[in-house]
């Protein structure tokens, strides 16, 4: 699973010039497509085992639990700092509004987790890192000072890189849509 995310691949032409950060960066396969893209990347994970290879390649790295217990966040950026943040395979429902809040305006969040149906094709299974029905929907929705315009959302089945439920997103902190966010398929 080191290819980057097909969602990430996807959606990279609608990415605004600026700082990106990788959420939950992990072994760093996005933050290698970004820096590669020539994206200026910052990654965190609690996990620094990928951070001197990133390093190394020009990522700002921080070493970070975001999790201080499961009804909280440990959120270390200030408002709009991001011009893109970057989600994939993460969930912790107590960061979105500090996500979005995060984000500059015209910014981008490009978000994919695990859903509900997911416990069929192995983990994670737990009700605590899958997301409901359309929530990842709501929760981009649920924060008017951040007024996420969606662009593209999905939810459901997919095959690669492994079977999986999934729920995705790209959405742009805006007020309407811009011309750059010409759809592709």
């Amino acid at each position: 699973m080191n290819q980057p995310s097909a969602w990430l691949q996807r959606h990279i032409q609608l990415l605004p010039s600026g700082q990106v950060l990788d959420l939950a960066c992990g072994g760093g396969r996005n933050s290698r497509f970004l820096l590669a893209e020539g994206f200026a990347v910052t990654c965190l994970d609690r996990d620094g085992s990928s951070f001197a290879d990133l390093a190394s390649r020009g990522a700002k790295t921080i070493l970070h639990d975001l999790e201080p217990d499961a009804e909280e966040c440990d959120w270390p950026f200030p408002p709009a700092c991001f011009a893109a943040i970057v989600v994939c395979n993460y969930l912790h429902r107590p960061l979105f509004p500090r996500l979005l809040e995060s984000l500059q305006q015209g910014g981008l969040l490009i978000y994919e987790t695990f859903a509900v149906g997911n416990a069929q094709f192995g983990k994670p299974s737990s009700p605590r890192f899958l997301l409901q029905a359309g929530e990842l929907l709501r929760q981009v929705n649920a924060y008017p000072e951040s007024c996420m315009h969606v662009i593209a959302y999905e939810e459901g089945f997919i095959a690669e890189p492994k079977p999986a439920m999934v729920q995705r997103i790209c959405a742009r902190k805006a007020v309407g849509s811009a011309p750059e966010d010409k759809l592709s398929f």
